[in-house]
């Protein structure tokens, strides 16, 4: 079986990988030990694959900005532009950062939000095509997630259907065709990371009220964390086919 690729676009605070790892390890759990995977730092001048060698790509959260096109963030949306108009047609999620970076090469729009930070366990609020959406329909039943974002898709892309809002974002996630995927929310964090996120983030770039206020709302999101295991089953049927 070919790997996802997972795509590491960023690392967490130190103290938060002392204890529970990184983002492309939480990713591989929510993902299942039936997906092999294959990891690539793509802010390293290491070449990436051929979209041939590869079942499907999952693109990790990062601390860096969409906004500031650094070189490799050019490079790698020049590949993911690739791998999408691919004949093959592989799955494609995108998480926080990757979730945005995909929404503007599809023609959309991403930048600062003007109300800050959205932090914490968050509704959401699920469009009726969720539903019937292959990884986003656990969600309609436990419509909400884990966020820890600054930037945002303030305006979606023109071809995309938007899976989930709320009063933050008009764009929480979106599906473009068939097998490409963004969500601005974590599938992988559990609550436990997302309290230890607030913890770090406190004093550093939210005040210690709001992240009181924030990690007394923090709870397990299962119907979320349901979009990595439902990608990684896509993927072994897709495989097995």
């Amino acid at each position: 079986m070919k790997p996802v690729l997972i795509i590491k676009a960023g690392s967490t605070y130190p103290e938060l990988i002392e204890h529970y790892g990184d983002f492309e390890d939480w990713i591989a759990r929510g993902l299942g030990d039936r997906c092999a995977v294959q990891v690539c730092d793509v802010r390293e001048p290491v070449p990436l694959p051929s979209p041939d060698r590869i079942a499907a790509v999952v693109i990790t959260g990062s601390h860096a900005m969409v906004t500031e096109q650094a070189p490799w963030m050019v490079r790698l949306t020049d590949w993911l532009d690739d791998v999408i108009t691919h004949p093959a047609a592989l799955p494609v999620l995108g998480i926080c950062f990757g979730h945005q970076l995909l929404a503007k090469l599809l023609g959309g729009e991403v930048g600062d939000h003007p109300q800050g930070m959205e932090v914490g366990t968050v509704a959401l609020r699920m469009a009726s095509e969720a539903a019937r959406d292959p990884l986003f329909a656990g969600l309609c039943e436990q419509p909400w997630g884990q966020m820890v974002h600054q930037q945002s898709v303030l305006v979606a892309p023109p071809e995309v259907s938007v899976l989930a809002s709320n009063g933050h974002d008009a764009c929480q996630a979106f599906r473009y065709r068939q097998r490409v995927w963004g969500c601005q929310f974590h599938p992988e964090f559990n609550a436990d990371i997302t309290r230890a996120y607030l913890q770090a983030l406190r004093g550093r770039s939210i005040s210690d009220q709001r992240a009181a206020d924030a990690m007394s709302e923090v709870r397990e999101c299962p119907g979320a964390n349901e979009v990595l295991s439902r990608f990684g089953q896509l993927v072994q049927d897709l495989c097995a086919a």
